[in-house]
């Protein structure tokens, strides 16, 4: 062992007792209501921005998938895309998309304040959505477009995919076999200084919530169970910006939040994240292997090594084996973040359900707009939304 690594064959001989099948590989179950199966998935994707340069190339290479429309309000962003990724067909208004070749899944990758309103308008075209982070705007959005999904035996998802990385089920899977005792504690951060090319990360509906906390809420939910009730502090630190497309703008969402999360039976977790935070790895996180998430039990800790969305490793110390602990590298696979809408339509062809969930992705919806009203009112709020627990068994 160097620097703390160990390789994939002493990761699975040293920490055998978890079962590494279960760690690397997804818990997968029959999906419903699924009929690709003679053919792959035709996507079409709407939000050619900076987030498409990170999903055309893994869908495009998907062994699942034919992308075949693209879609962008600037209609020069949409060419320039469908040139780079030898897509056929592109369109400048979602009407003229789903009117032009028809497609199965919309992939929706715009502005986080859009996604609610055009998931609506494919889903009610027919269309199976995946959307990044969030689905909608409002957790009463969101649970309308998720009931609506449900009646037309539509399917719809919503990132982040932080479920499906290797760290995530060994950290799961740690849990599960009870070895860090009984639980008590987790905190999370996630932050930068702020994306500078967009002015929809400051307006409402934007935020560092949205942004940036949906991971770690996301990761701790999918870990300690769903939340029962959120306490929070939000703020804005910086009230002016200036941004590529809008020059100087005032700033509406929150840019800074401290939030704490209760999953009964005494457990607490903490999520900090804001647009504020000095950090030396930046925006795009290269390079960063030091913990962003702790867990604390009666009988151990664990750290998960980089971002949640990005992750290098994990550390576990525990009193039955190794007090001073030992970092375990989990073999990444095939996990990137960037992989939800690529592994979603291969549950559509093979009818295997992923571990990405769409009541998850919801139930983080709700966490965030419940902060905003715990921010605004100094109360505790209590949820009411859950999801399928343990994500991974």
């Amino acid at each position: 062992m160097a620097n703390g690594k160990i390789s994939r064959k002493q990761f699975l001989k040293t920490f055998g007792a978890l079962g590494a099948g279960a760690i690397l590989a997804p818990i997968m179950g029959k999906a419903e209501g699924l009929h690709f199966a003679d053919r792959k998935i035709k996507v079409g994707l709407i939000g050619c921005g900076s987030v498409s340069n990170m999903y055309l190339p893994h869908l495009t290479k998907s062994p699942y998938v034919e992308v075949v429309s693209l879609c962008d309000i600037i209609p020069e962003r949409a060419q320039k895309q469908a040139e780079k990724y030898k897509v056929k067909n592109h369109y400048p208004h979602i009407d003229q998309m789903l009117a032009g070749v028809p497609f199965d899944l919309l992939v929706n990758t715009t502005d986080m304040q859009e996604h609610g309103r055009l998931n609506r308008i494919a889903l009610n075209a027919g269309k199976h959505v995946w959307s990044e982070k969030p689905m909608a705007n409002t957790y009463k959005e969101g649970r309308a477009l998720l009931d609506f999904a449900n009646s037309k035996k539509l399917r719809l998802w919503g990132a982040p995919a932080v479920v499906n990385s290797p760290q995530f089920a060994f950290m799961a899977k740690a849990l599960n076999e009870g070895k860090l005792g009984k639980m008590a504690a987790a905190h999370a951060h996630y932050g930068h200084t702020g994306p500078g090319w967009s002015a929809f990360f400051y307006e409402k509906g934007g935020g560092s919530l949205p942004d940036l906390g949906v991971y770690n809420i996301a990761t701790l939910t999918g870990l300690l169970g769903p939340a029962k009730a959120v306490t929070a502090m939000t703020t804005i630190v910086t009230p002016e910006r200036t941004v590529d497309n809008k020059g100087k703008i005032k700033v509406v969402a929150e840019d800074n939040t401290m939030l704490i999360m209760d999953h009964g039976n005494g457990v607490l977790s903490h999520v900090q994240c804001g647009f504020n935070y000095f950090d030396p790895f930046g925006h795009e996180g290269d390079g960063q292997d030091r913990p962003t998430i702790m867990l604390w039990g009666s009988h151990g800790n664990m750290a998960l090594i980089g971002y949640d969305w990005a992750p290098f490793g994990v550390h576990l110390a525990n009193s039955w084996d190794k007090p001073e602990g030992e970092r375990f590298v989990p073999d990444p696979g095939t996990y990137v973040w960037e992989q939800g809408a690529s592994v979603v339509s291969e549950s559509l062809v093979t009818g295997q359900e992923p571990l990405i969930a769409a009541e998850h992705a919801l139930h983080v919806l709700e966490v965030i707009e419940a902060a905003r009203k715990s921010g605004k009112t100094g109360k505790r709020v209590m949820l009411k939304s859950t999801f399928k627990y343990p994500v991974v068994k």
